[in-house]
C-alpha cells in the first residue's frame, strides 16, 4: 500500500478503543442476557466483530502487524432461532451454482430434448436449443433440479456452492403471494437449519489432512533396545525391527 493510503496512526488508536468499546458492550449485553439467544447479545457479538475486523486491516495497513486473535463475522453465523415454536407452515429455499463447463455437451443433450419432446408440437422455437440460455431452459424444463445435480456432468455443468435454507412460518402464504419477489425478505431469525456445500469446506479438510501428515513425517521409528541387542548377539542384519516404538521429533 502506498504512503498515501495508508492510514494515520490516529486512525488506529481510534480503531483500537472502538474495539474497547464493543468489548464493554458485548460484555454488558452478556450480563443483562434474557436467556441463551438473547438477541442483545448477538447484536453486540457482531459489533464487536466489526470492530475487531476493522482494527485488524488498519493495524496491518500502518504497521504490518495482526493481531493475536480472529473472531467471526456476523456473516459466517445464523441469528439465534426466533420463528414460531410449533411452526404450521415452512419455506425450503434451495440455490445450487453450477459453472457451464463444457458448453457443446449441453447443447447437444438440449438438442437431444428437444428432438425427442418437440417433434411434432408447432409453434416451437425450433432454435431454442441452439443457445445456452435455450438449452438450460429446456433442460430444467425437461429434469427436476435434483435429477440434474445428480448428472451435471452428462449435461455440460460443473457444480458450485450450494445451500439449503429450512424458514419455518406460522400460517402458509397466499398462493401466489410471493411469486414477483420469491427469494426476498427472508427473515434470518426464522430458520430452522441450514445446510451449505462449498469446495471451501474441502479445502480447510485437505489443510487438516495435511498437518496431520506433516505430524506424521515427524515421527522417527527406533528399534527397541531389547531387540537391539538380539541382533547383536545372533549377527543379524540392521534394520528396525517389528516391535518398533514411535517417538516424536521433539519439534
Amino acid at each position: 500500500m502506498s504512503d498515501a493510503a495508508q492510514p494515520t496512526a490516529a486512525e488506529v488508536r481510534a480503531a483500537a478503543e472502538a474495539v474497547k468499546t464493543a468489548l464493554d458492550r458485548h460484555l454488558a449485553a452478556v450480563e443483562r442476557r434474557s436467556g441463551d439467544d438473547d438477541p442483545a447479545v448477538f447484536e453486540a457479538f457482531n459489533q464487536l466483530a466489526a470492530a475487531a475486523e476493522a482494527y485488524d486491516e488498519l493495524l496491518y495497513d500502518r504497521y504490518d502487524e495482526v493481531t493475536p486473535f480472529e473472531i467471526p463475522g456476523a456473516d459466517e453465523t445464523l441469528p439465534p432461532y426466533a420463528g414460531p415454536e410449533e411452526p404450521h407452515a415452512i419455506s425450503v429455499l434451495i440455490r445450487r451454482d453450477y459453472t457451464v463447463a463444457e458448453p457443446q455437451r449441453l447443447l447437444a443433450q438440449a438438442e437431444r430434448v428437444e428432438a425427442a419432446d418437440y417433434e411434432d408440437v408447432t409453434g416451437v422455437d425450433e432454435d431454442a436449443a441452439g443457445t445456452v440460455p435455450g438449452a438450460l431452459g429446456l433442460l430444467f424444463g425437461e429434469f427436476e433440479p435434483d435429477e440434474i445435480a445428480s448428472r451435471h456432468k452428462e449435461f455440460g455443468l460443473e457444480e458450485g456452492d450450494s445451500t439449503l435454507w429450512v424458514t419455518a412460518a406460522e400460517e402458509a402464504p397466499e398462493a401466489g403471494e410471493w411469486l414477483e419477489a420469491p427469494f426476498e425478505h427472508i427473515d434470518a431469525q426464522a430458520v430452522v437449519c441450514r445446510f451449505d456445500v462449498s469446495a471451501v469446506f474441502d479445502d480447510e479438510e485437505d489443510d487438516v489432512d495435511t498437518a496431520d501428515e506433516d505430524e506424521d513425517d515427524d515421527l522417527e521409528f527406533v528399534e527397541d533396545e531389547d531387540e537391539e541387542e538380539d541382533e547383536d548377539e545372533d549377527g543379524a542384519g540392521t534394520g528396525a525391527g517389528a516391535g518398533g516404538r514411535a517417538r516424536g521429533a521433539g519439534r
